[in-house]
């Protein structure tokens, strides 16, 4: 892995595998990374210690789910001093953008994402991500 400097970040830029279909539906269907997905999504990016928060869990096992995401080339990461922060990759082929957009958008509804994301809200001491000029 090499990492990569812009704007005081460091990405880390290394060979991404292709993403199949396979690949992603089995991404998908774990509760735990569709709701990292799903606020993901809603927020642009946030760190690892927002989704711990918002998703009620130890940061291992987020971790875990965050690094399954990110080598299947669905989540990029990047670190800002302390913090680590992933965001969905803007790059994702069309289809898998497409399908990704219309399953949040039904997983959303339901009870699970509407607590994760008032968890997220109420959550005390969130990072302030850094800003450049």
């Amino acid at each position: 892995m090499k990492p990569l400097a812009f704007y005081g970040l460091i990405i880390k830029t290394f060979l991404l595998p292709m993403l199949t279909p396979t690949l992603f539906f089995k991404c998908l269907g774990d509760d735990t990374r569709l709701r990292c997905l799903i606020l993901l999504h809603q927020q642009g990016r946030l760190c690892v210690c927002e989704l711990t928060e918002a998703l009620d869990m130890l940061q291992p096992k987020i971790s875990r789910h965050l690094a399954l995401l990110r080598q299947s080339a669905i989540l990029l990461d990047s670190r800002e001093g302390q913090w680590v922060y992933y965001q969905i990759n803007p790059s994702l082929p069309l289809w898998a953008r497409q399908i990704l957009d219309i399953a949040i958008q039904q997983a959303a509804q339901q009870p699970m994402p509407q607590q994760d994301r008032q968890r997220l809200h109420t959550m005390a001491n969130r990072p302030e991500p850094l800003r450049c000029c």
